[in-house]
């Protein structure tokens, strides 16, 4: 029996323009913008459609900005009647599956993330801390290096376990680049310093995951519909207890994006629908595993030739 899991982006996927043409040519969507409008008190919808590139990265706005397009193309596709048997997001993207599945409602979500962001811009000064792409090292040889600067120079830690031959560390400026310059030893090929404001899934966040802890454990959690997969232990969660420790913990712990979809895999799923800007994911997915099949919903028009595709492999089925 074919799965279908519903997995959302992250932080980086943001572009000025993205949902417009939902916003556009669908009330049901522009009802989301316009709920994140109220909720936030400003024109969140105004940033997204209409204002800078340097705006819009701001994690504070990028976080909200990316949930609300998330959601919206995933009010469509569940208004045309395609469900998930599983779902998952990578990072900030986590709370978009969370309201697809109904743990969230969207109206806590948009202000936990903006709070979310807040706090992350806060928890470490400028120049402090970053991040680093590392291409073609293993993961365990990695994390030994990681262990040697931390003794060394300074914190350094796995922040991303994207797919084979990609994985994201983060902690202090000068050991992440200390990281980066040793990469070679090891046997990766290269390393890429990320440009972000800060050492993001790091036990340097600690202060923004306590803070964020008290917003979390206060909101309404609910039974998903559907299970959702934990970056935090890449399994399965089905109790509504649990999601406030987890979200709390997302933010010093490793997104485990590889172990996700390879749990994902094992459990059934063939087919993974991202929905929401970019297409990052579907590529992370495709490195991980070739055999399954990978759909965008990042526009109306992919929304359309997806629920296509579905309608004719289920004719095909029967």
């Amino acid at each position: 029996m074919s799965k279908i899991a519903f997995v959302f982006p992250g932080q980086g996927a943001q572009s000025i323009g993205m949902g417009r043409d939902a916003y556009e040519q669908s009330e049901l969507a522009r009802g989301v913008f316009e709920q994140a409008d109220a909720e936030l008190a400003e024109s969140l919808s105004g940033l997204i459609f209409e204002g800078t590139e340097a705006e819009l990265k701001k994690t504070a706005n990028t976080q909200p900005a990316l949930l609300t397009a998330s959601v919206a193309y995933w009010t469509l596709l569940n208004q045309a009647g395609v469900h998930a048997d599983v779902m998952a997001g990578h990072s900030l993207g986590e709370y978009s599956a969370l309201v697809a599945a109904g743990a969230i409602s969207f109206a806590d979500a948009v202000r936990t993330v903006r709070r979310r962001g807040l706090l992350m811009e806060q928890a470490v000064p400028a120049g402090q801390g970053g991040m680093a792409a590392i291409l073609g090292a293993e993961r365990e040889a990695l994390a030994g290096l990681c262990a040697q600067v931390s003794d060394s120079v300074g914190r350094v830690e796995l922040a991303n376990v994207n797919c084979p031959g990609q994985i994201v560390i983060s902690g202090e400026t000068a050991a992440v680049q200390a990281v980066a310059d040793q990469v070679k030893s090891i046997g990766a090929k290269r390393a890429i310093v990320l440009e972000v404001s800060g050492p993001f899934h790091s036990s340097m966040m600690q202060s923004a995951a306590n803070a964020l802890a008290d917003s979390l454990g206060a909101l309404v959690w609910h039974q998903p519909s559907v299970p959702v997969v934990s970056n935090v232990t890449a399994l399965p969660v089905t109790s509504a207890s649990e999601f406030a420790e987890l979200l709390k913990r997302q933010v010093v712990s490793p997104v485990l994006w590889e172990d996700s979809i390879q749990q994902m895999v094992s459990d059934g799923v063939d087919t993974f629908i991202e929905i929401g800007p970019g297409n990052v994911l579907s590529g992370l997915i495709k490195k991980i595993d070739k055999s399954v099949t990978c759909y965008n919903i990042n526009s109306i028009d992919a929304l359309n030739q997806t629920i296509q595709a579905l309608s004719d492999r289920q004719e095909a089925s029967v």
